[in-house]
């Protein structure tokens, strides 16, 4: 009996016109029918936002067949990454769930606390909530020619695994893959999530009218020893993280140790 294709929905936070969503996509089709849904402009660093009392506009750009019978459809909508995954949800999936939500490939790491900022990793938090194994996938480059050909076989790798062997209910994969060529990866590492923090965030400016404005810019500040699992520490000697985020934020130890010294 012919096994049925997959149903996988992708979107991303760079715009349904970046190259690694474009990449995602078309290798994606090859276990399945693809459903783009993606914003019209980039959304970066939007985490789980959404667009509440805003309009939003739909649009669908392109449905093509590919040689293997799958199918790639492309959509934007003028909202943020879980605004995309929530449109989906709505407009394709009411009757069924797709198997996978993936969102990426993002130009930029999201290792370490930019985790916590990332519309790419917010999309899969979303899709999570909803009860799909979802997925982020992330580049450490902000190029926007990136060829993302380098990383296929290490990409198939992982897809395959997902496939088979899906994340937990309600946890996510935040992976990111380091900016190397293909013989200097050294491979894959399951992480933990580094500690850092951004500093000297904000650059002061002022505009032609001689008026003050701000730009966000920053250092990233490393608060871990190296050689660690961190992940942001073996991203940069050269391994894919791997590393499980959870949708529900609770930590049960600090529930127990507060419900022995608070006085309530």
């Amino acid at each position: 009996m012919q096994q049925m294709p997959l149903e996988i929905l992708v979107t991303n936070d760079d715009g349904y016109f970046a190259k690694g969503i474009n990449f995602l996509a078309k290798l994606l089709s090859r276990y399945g029918n693809v459903t783009v849904v993606a914003p019209k402009e980039a959304q970066s660093g939007m985490s789980t936002a959404l667009s509440l009392g805003k309009i939003m506009r739909f649009e669908t750009l392109s449905v093509q067949e590919h040689n293997n019978g799958n199918t790639i459809s492309v959509h934007t909508l003028t909202g943020s990454p879980a605004d995309c995954v929530k449109m989906a949800m709505n407009k394709f999936y009411l009757e069924k769930k797709p198997d996978f939500v993936f969102s990426g490939i993002n130009h930029g790491s999201n290792a370490s606390v930019a985790s916590v900022y990332s519309g790419t990793l917010g999309a899969a938090a979303e899709g999570t909530i909803y009860g799909i194994p979802s997925i982020g996938i992330s580049v450490d480059s902000h190029k926007q020619d990136i060829d993302f050909g380098v990383f296929e076989e290490f990409l198939q790798t992982i897809v395959r695994n997902i496939i088979e062997f899906p994340p937990a209910p309600g946890r996510y994969l935040n992976i990111n893959i380091p900016y190397l060529p293909k013989d200097q990866i050294k491979g894959f590492k399951l992480a933990s999530q580094g500690e850092g923090m951004w500093i000297k965030e904000f650059e002061q400016r002022r505009d032609p009218y001689g008026k003050d404005y701000y730009w966000m810019t920053g250092q990233f500040l490393n608060l871990e020893e190296e050689r660690n699992r961190g992940d942001h520490n073996l991203l940069a000697d050269g391994y894919i993280t791997i590393v499980p985020h959870m949708v529900n934020n609770t930590d049960p130890n600090e529930v127990e140790r507060l419900g022995q010294i608070w006085k309530i």
